[in-house]
């Protein structure tokens, strides 16, 4: 009889390891290493291990060339919900394989629920495969919901076998399974949820979506860091990565797009959390900005671009004498390390003496922004509250800086300026090469379709002289 063969693996990126330590060398978890049973490669014929194949008409196609491959006429098939069809890049494409993280309890049931009700009207069955609740509580949220479909299976089930064949009976053409952690496969000897049990189980769906052309939509848990648990393992299999983000503390969801082989990647889809379900936010500028406060300093708006869409968000920063050791640095919303870099950079070059100063950065509604477009903004926001002095509040305000002090020209300037202009801004302070650009275009104030007063700036000192 064979030795059973044992490793461990970390729960939190798949690291693997011979022998048990306290903390992961990959992710620098502590004790996140758990000792799971090898499988040997010979064991079980290739139908028993690779049960998607089974029933599958295409095992026997053969490479053809590139000029004679036949594209499907509806490559995209629309969800019903603009803002997840957003994300995706126009709708779901057959045969894709889909992976939705985020916290417990941020509404990701809700989406796919509200979202595959329409996907199946007159093209089709889903099934909607559920490993953490049974048919009824399933039952009882689509109620609330108001959702009754007789296109729409609910299979309570963990095993993956299971889960298959009825897949192959009842020939739907999206499955969702919600989630991917308690999906087990009777071929492996580990618990469901560990590392070997995730991989294996999302190869399986990743071979059947493609075999079938069935679009698949993963569900998975999210890390204390709020990535996907196991994201070098699921993240490289599926074709597209969402996340739902949004504090509980929080009306707004955002489901942002981080990997799409199918479509760009960035885009975001804003949702309204309300009794009757997900909503979907049509004006997120106006909806951010609806409860700014008038002639607060620290207080400025900054027009950024998630994807193809422009938004207008409140930044807000506060500036105050520490009576600490060190001086304190907060943000949410912004990365703390930029933010950091930013304060350097206005004590270097304009003269504002920070160092004993606490300063918190908040973009509001809970909002992440990563793009460099908010450096302009967070300056200006520093500046005022540290001057007590307030914004112009029909101004925006977006541009990167470096560290010279230089303000740098930033893309997709003219989207931005028309979302100011439609919610009635009067100024726009950006980057002096924008300006040029915009002017040169026939966009300028005064010359094209744009009313709005563009004032460009080349350096941090002219940004305070202006504001």
């Amino acid at each position: 009889m064979a030795k059973i063969k044992t490793a461990f693996f970390c729960q939190e990126c798949g690291y693997r390891s011979p022998k048990w330590l306290g903390k992961c060398p990959d992710c620098e978890e502590w004790h996140s290493l758990v000792e799971e049973t090898i499988t040997p490669a010979g064991v079980g014929s290739g139908n028993e291990r690779w049960v998607s194949s089974v029933g599958s008409d295409k095992r026997t196609s053969k490479p053809l060339p590139l000029s004679k491959i036949e594209i499907s006429s509806e490559p995209r098939t629309p969800t019903g919900s603009a803002e997840f069809d957003r994300v995706l890049g126009g709708g779901v494409v057959a045969g894709s394989v889909i992976l939705i993280g985020g916290d417990p309890g941020i509404g990701k049931s809700t989406l796919i629920l509200q979202s595959l009700h329409n996907l199946g009207k007159g093209r089709g069955k889903v099934l909607y495969v559920s490993g953490e609740e049974s048919a009824a509580q399933i039952k009882l949220r689509a109620d609330r919901l108001k959702i009754a479909s007789d296109d729409l299976y609910i299979f309570a089930e963990t095993a993956f076998e299971e889960i298959i064949q009825q897949a192959e009976t009842l020939k739907p053409v999206a499955i969702v399974v919600d989630s991917i952690q308690t999906v087990y496969t009777r071929q492996l000897n580990s618990a469901p949820g560990s590392v070997s049990q995730i991989r294996e189980v999302a190869s399986q769906l990743m071979f059947y979506a493609k075999r079938t052309g069935v679009a698949i939509f993963i569900i998975g848990h999210v890390t204390k860091e709020g990535t996907i648990a196991g994201p070098r393992i699921l993240e490289h299999i599926v074709d597209t990565v969402l996340y739902f983000e949004g504090g509980k503390d929080h009306a707004y969801r955002l489901l942002r797009g981080v990997k799409n082989r199918f479509g760009p990647v960035h885009e975001l889809g804003i949702y309204e959390m309300k009794g009757v379900g997900l909503v979907e936010v049509e004006n997120p500028s106006g909806l951010f900005l609806s409860e700014r406060p008038k002639d607060a300093a620290g207080s400025v708006v900054i027009a950024t671009q998630e994807g193809s869409r422009p938004m207008l968000v409140e930044l807000q920063a506060l500036v105050s004498q520490s009576y600490l050791g060190s001086a304190r640095r907060m943000s949410l919303g912004v990365d703390s390390n930029r933010m950091s870099l930013l304060l350097a950079i206005l004590e270097k070059r304009a003269g504002l003496q920070l160092g004993d100063q606490d300063v918190f950065v908040n973009v509001v509604s809970g909002i992440q922004i990563n793009e460099p477009a908010i450096d302009l903004g967070i300056v200006a926001a520093v500046a005022s509250s540290f001057r007590d002095r307030p914004i112009d509040p029909e101004t925006i305000v977006f541009g990167e800086v470096g560290l010279a002090g230089e303000i740098r020209s930033i893309q997709q300037a003219a989207q931005r300026i028309r979302e100011a202009e439609k919610l009635g801004f009067k100024r726009c302070i950006l980057p002096q090469r924008n300006a040029e650009m915009l002017r040169k275009e026939g966009l300028g104030e005064g010359i094209g379709k744009i009313k709005i007063a563009l004032v460009g700036v080349s350096q941090i000192g002219e940004v305070l002289g202006v504001l």
